[in-house]
């Protein structure tokens, strides 16, 4: 199972490249990837980055692959599925909880479905917190060339495993908090991984 952490952004309500924006001496996506590292279901960390900061994620020390199409969170999540099964995440989320996260995965495995992704009871999706299978690149691949470019659509379009957010532990919530201005800085304590 590859953790593939997204570092396509361009940061632009943010003022900047927030992911290399140090908190506590190290840049914001490397909570990220540290909480992702530290999950028991993942063997491997990679980088998803645009072509233009690439060279800057590089830095990290991680693989990093890019992401060419450029289309959003549905072309980095296709390019990440070239590798295999993935766990995708952003990379402004600094307070991903690991157990959260090896929990979804064995969902996933139990489920045999192709998307295992957490859902609101309002319907509303985490799919920058969800577990995805290889096979799923097809149909990303059929909605990004008919210039459809809404996640959500694709998830939809198969047998998908969701996970009710409602009836899980409420501290796991906060792994979806992601940092999009830099007043968000504020609300982020420092993680507990």
């Amino acid at each position: 199972m590859i953790g593939a952490v997204l570092a396509g952004g361009r940061g632009r309500r943010f003022g900047g490249d927030k992911l290399l924006f140090r908190i506590d001496g190290k840049p914001l996506i490397a909570y990220a990837i540290e909480s992702l590292e530290a999950a028991r279901e993942i063997d491997e960390v990679v980088i998803v980055a645009s072509p233009k900061n690439a060279g800057n994620m590089e830095k990290l020390g991680y693989e990093v692959i890019v992401d060419g199409l450029m289309v959003g969170p549905i072309g980095g999540i296709y390019t990440a599925l070239s590798l295999g099964d993935a766990f995708v995440v952003a990379g402004d989320m600094p307070l991903i909880v690991t157990e959260f996260v090896d929990y979804i995965i064995s969902e996933f495995r139990k489920s045999g479905k192709a998307v295992c992704v957490p859902r609101w009871s309002n319907g509303y999706l985490e799919p920058l917190h969800a577990t995805y299978s290889a096979e799923f690149r097809k149909i990303l691949e059929e909605q990004i060339t008919s210039g459809d470019y809404m996640i959500r659509k694709a998830i939809e379009r198969i047998n998908t495993c969701y996970l009710p957010i409602e009836e899980l532990p409420e501290r796991w919530r906060e792994s979806f908090f992601n940092v999009n201005r830099k007043e968000d800085l504020r609300k982020f304590p420092k993680p507990s991984f």
